[in-house]
């Protein structure tokens, strides 16, 4: 049977007469290229292993010029991009590992499985570098609501990362969810795993050692994920349902055997080198471990386990089959490596060598089907630099003036409409479904500023989060960019955390399109100018191109996940009101500014104008200002303000607090404008009445804008807020918390 159907694949000229490469995705130019590498016309298998090699999703070869803007070192930087996830030093001979990666093509059309092995794939990058994951996050996108696809998508999505994070026991602490008309038919799902390591145990992807054995771990190769790499390198359409079995298929019970497995082989010390079998499967670890150690490999495709009848070395290179590892020993320690996956349950087994001749070389059944240099694969992939064009609709909002609409009377009806927005409302829907407290070291819960992890045996916790704003970027790439990371390190510091650095994922539409290229490349300027600002340098990420949906592009949407180091427990702050008569204090300088609000959003429908401006110097003096008050006992409660502004913080405090609060905001702006303005570089600080005057001297000192606005009521009292004295918003907090509490839920019925 294995012979009938390599028997069928074609042939090389076959290849060349049908232009069948370019059903994978290759160009014209490009597999000239690959004849040139070869010195021959590559036959079914080798052309298959390039295009997965050759795909955006592999390669990044539209993105690799803007990546490099990046700021990617600092001293606390162990490992930066170019490893399965970065690594930051946090003493004591400790470090975090993290990344975040996109699995939105496969979640479009099977949301389940999709969304599921997303989280399995990024949970293997971390424990592949020989760290524990201890916290799972994602960011999440979707179009409206009241699309019954959507609810479908969303739905499932939701399930597919509680599924696979419950069973394998990793709890998922944080993340975000935005509803809006242009991801429909292309959602995007983010997923994050932060894990934690000794020194002395960080592993990286190489083939070392000429004459090793290569070993793969996991369960048998099938024939899903086939081309997995190449479908994420392309848009979707009404042919993508055809190409369902591109979608992989994930079991997190394995995936906690091989983890366990591979972690307690790392701790024998005896690993020269580990990868996970990720996009594009043994291609792509096989080649990358070789091109990073300067080796050759030699794989024998017979001696890889498979679990249906008749594979072919092109489907057994190309299959993205789950849970999957490659591994380095020395001979001396073969066995000792195989008794550990023996002991649980593991199949493992040997197929290959390193090679001094930097070729990857395939055999099966007793002949050599595919001989390619790795350089050739890894490091000779053409880079382009695609056009660039600033789209017209960028011009076109300069001149519209935000704040230039009808005043709103109704605040109060307002703040309600803009809490039941799904994408400003409670994600309680989301976040109960997954298991945020198993391994009892969640110490913030889903639903604050930033979720926090304790690190057992210290004083220390780690604080993460996923923001960005793509309203923002949409309006102003550099600027939405910018606002991204200081958003997210805002998060982080209201949660008493010091921000660390950021793993990054670059959802856009297609780069062929010089419009989206400008997208990607302003937005890349602001987050990198930002993280230069906040030292947050960038140690790794992804990706995600061609998200696109009949009516074009989605919105730019370049997410940033951020870890930060809590020194000590006692710091850690939530947003929620804490106690009656606690003294209400806003940071900030509040502007005219609403492009790209969520009032903007629900009252009128749309995007438009310019979003908030970000001065990075203010904003980095505000972050200080604001960890330097948590750290030193001042600070009871910090909620950063984002969608919805000052209004929504209020009111997310006080519902989080179970609480009430009489507020008065002193403003030239009009009342709806002040309370609702998504203006930048603003935090809400609750002190307790004996530290305020403690409070507001040290913001004093280190030169914020602040005001003192008003006091945390008590249990059941209303949130009442007057803008120069006159009542704008008045109700009672559990009015509030329905609204917002019910959004989602109802929407899901």
């Amino acid at each position: 049977m294995t012979q009938q159907l390599a028997a069928k694949e074609p042939t090389p000229q076959q290849i060349v007469d049908q232009k069948l490469y370019k059903q994978m995705g290759v160009t014209d130019q490009e597999f000239e290229l690959i004849c040139g590498f070869l010195g021959r016309q590559p036959n079914y298998t080798e052309i298959g292993v390039f295009s997965v090699m050759w795909s955006e999703h592999c390669s990044y070869k539209n993105s690799k010029p803007v990546l490099r803007r990046f700021p990617v070192d600092g001293p606390r930087v162990l490992m930066g991009p170019g490893e399965g996830a970065g690594i930051v030093d946090i003493g004591d001979n400790q470090a975090v590992v993290f990344k975040i990666e996109s699995h939105n093509h496969p979640s479009a059309i099977e949301p389940y499985q999709g969304a599921a092995t997303g989280v399995g794939g990024i949970i293997r990058d971390i424990f592949s570098m020989g760290a524990r994951p201890v916290a799972l996050l994602n960011s999440l996108r979707f179009g409206r609501l009241e699309n019954e696809r959507v609810r479908y998508l969303f739905e499932h999505v939701v399930s597919g990362i509680a599924g696979y994070g419950n069973c394998i026991g990793i709890p998922t602490v944080g993340g975000e969810v935005m509803f809006d008309e242009s991801y429909e038919g292309n959602p995007l799902v983010n997923a994050m795993c932060v894990g934690l390591i000794d020194h002395d145990k960080i592993q990286r992807g190489v083939a070392k050692g000429v004459g090793n054995p290569v070993f793969y771990v996991g369960p048998a190769t099938g024939r899903d994920g086939i081309h997995g790499a190449t479908f994420a390198s392309e848009e979707l359409t009404a042919d993508s349902e055809a190409k369902r079995p591109a979608v992989q298929v994930g079991d997190p019970f394995m995936e906690k055997l091989v983890m366990e497995a591979c972690l307690e082989l790392i701790d024998t010390g005896i690993v020269l080198g580990i990868q996970d079998m990720g996009a594009a499967g043994l291609t792509c670890s096989s080649a990358e471990m070789a091109s990073k150690a300067g080796n050759g490999l030699e794989l024998y495709l017979d001696e890889v386990p498979q679990r249906e009848l008749g594979m072919t070395p092109y489907e057994m290179m190309l299959s993205e089959s789950q849970e999957r590892m490659l591994f380095v020993v020395e001979p001396k320690d073969e066995a000792q490596a195989l008794e550990i996956f023996e002991r649980w349950g593991i199949i493992c087994a040997k197929v290959g060598k390193v090679t001094d001749d930097g070729r990857l070389r395939l055999f099966h059944q007793g002949e050599q089907v595919a001989d390619m240099p790795v350089a050739a694969l890894v490091d000779e992939c053409p880079v382009y630099n695609k056009p660039s064009q600033e789209p017209a609709y960028y011009a076109a909002n300069a001149a519209i003036d935000s704040a230039d609409f009808a005043e709103i009377t109704d605040l109060t009806g307002a703040l309600k409409s803009v809490l039941g927005s799904p994408t400003v409302s409670s994600k309680e829907w989301v976040y109960n479904q997954y298991d945020y407290m198993v391994r009892t070291s969640t110490a913030v819960q889903p639903g604050s500023d930033a979720a926090v992890v304790t690190i057992r045996g210290t004083r220390k916790a780690l604080a993460m989060t996923t923001d960005c704003n793509s309203r923002y970027v949409y309006l102003d790439p550099e600027v939405g960019g910018r606002i991204a990371v200081a958003e997210a390190a805002r998060n982080i510091v209201c949660s008493g955390a010091e921000p660390l650095a950021v793993t990054d994922n670059l959802n856009f539409g297609n780069p062929e399109k010089p419009e989206v290229f400008w997208q990607i490349e302003k937005s890349v300027d602001g987050m990198a100018e930002a993280c230069r600002e906040l030292n947050t340098p960038v140690i790794g990420g992804n990706v995600s191109l061609y998200n696109e949906n009949a009516k074009g592009a989605i919105y730019p949407t370049p997410v940033i996940g951020m870890v930060g180091l809590v020194h000590d427990v006692d710091h850690i702050t939530t947003q929620r009101f804490k106690a009656e008569g606690d003294v209400i204090v806003l940071i900030g300088d509040t502007k005219a500014e609403l492009g790209g609000s969520e009032l903007q959003y629900v009252t009128q429908g749309k995007a438009e104008g310019r979003p908030p401006a970000l001065d990075l110097a203010t904003e980095k003096n505000v972050q200080a200002a604001v960890l330097g008050a948590i750290q030193r006992g001042l600070v009871a409660s910090a909620h950063d303000l984002s969608e919805g502004g000052l209004a929504v913080a209020l009111a997310e405090s006080c519902i989080s607090g179970g609480l009430g609060a009489k507020v008065n905001v002193a403003t030239d702006l009009r009342a709806d404008i002040a309370l609702f303005s998504e203006s930048q570089s603003r935090v809400l600080l609750t002190a307790k009445p004996e530290q305020a005057a403690a409070l507001l001297g040290w913001l004093e000192e280190q030169k914020v804008v602040h005001a003192e606005i008003g006091v945390v009521g008590s249990k059941g009292a209303d949130l009442n807020i007057g803008v120069n004295g006159k009542p704008a918003i008045e109700s009672s907090v559990q009015q509030l918390e329905k609204v917002w509490k019910d959004a989602i839920p109802c929407l899901m019925k």
